[in-house]
């Protein structure tokens, strides 16, 4: 009986990540570092915003863009050491680093979003 690989999970995260920062980020960068900023769109007022940072389907959405993202960038980083750097020796502690890294900065986006 073969073992199974963990690769087709890890390229999910990756594509998975890639495509709701590719969609969310932009949209969020626009508005917070442009629109309002500029007065293009009236800006929220503190309250606002923190409330609806409060509302769980939005903490789900933050905590979904964070851990996304990070998992997207902990492949991306994995392989650009493999293949831009030629370290395949060192497989072992570039998955622990990088997919671990990717762990932590979830679990730290995800207390940050329950203590909002």
């Amino acid at each position: 009986m073969s073992r199974r690989s963990p690769e087709p999970l890890v390229w999910l995260l990756f594509s998975g990540g890639g495509m709701v920062a590719a969609l969310l980020v932009p949209v969020l960068l626009v508005l917070f570092g442009l629109a309002f900023p500029l007065g293009w769109l009236p800006a929220p007022d503190h309250e606002h915003l923190l409330a609806l940072v409060r509302h769980p389907v939005t903490k789900l959405v933050l905590f979904g863009l964070c851990a996304m993202a990070l998992f997207h960038w902990a492949h991306r980083f994995r392989y650009t050491l493999y293949d831009g750097l030629k370290l395949k020796q060192a497989s072992t502690l570039i998955i622990v680093v990088c997919y671990g890294t990717a762990v932590v900065g979830s679990v730290v986006a995800g207390v940050v979003l329950l203590r909002a």
